[in-house]
């Protein structure tokens, strides 16, 4: 029943900017643990960023102080505001919602982000 779709994705230059979004459908967003991923061609999922129902966030050493992990528990809305960006966060971006009791969690379709040199 649940369903995440990102945006925002797209092509941007080295040391440039995207802010993705991702809104929530479904379920009640406010109690979800929510998480960035990104997925390179021939590589793993990696967890990006994280941000608790309670507020508390964490990051990818490689990308602390670059982005940021924020939620609109009134739109139902996570988002990455991601700066200063690298090459090597070119990726395949994707949300993810989770709520950690029943095991439950919700994964949007992704949205690509290329970073040029």
């Amino acid at each position: 029943q649940g369903q995440l779709v990102e945006s925002g994705g797209g092509l941007v230059q080295a040391g440039g900017s995207l802010r993705l979004s991702c809104a929530a459908f479904g379920f009640i967003f406010r109690i979800y643990d929510l998480g960035w991923y990104r997925q390179a061609p021939g590589k793993q999922r990696e967890l990006v960023a994280a941000v608790t129902s309670s507020g508390t966030t964490n990051y990818a050493d490689s990308v602390k102080g670059r982005f940021t992990i924020s939620r609109d528990n009134v739109k139902n809305t996570v988002f990455l505001q991601m700066n200063s960006l690298k090459p090597e966060d070119t990726a395949v971006y994707y949300c993810n919602a989770k709520y950690p009791g029943p095991n439950v969690d919700y994964w949007g379709q992704g949205t690509q982000v290329t970073v040029s040199s």
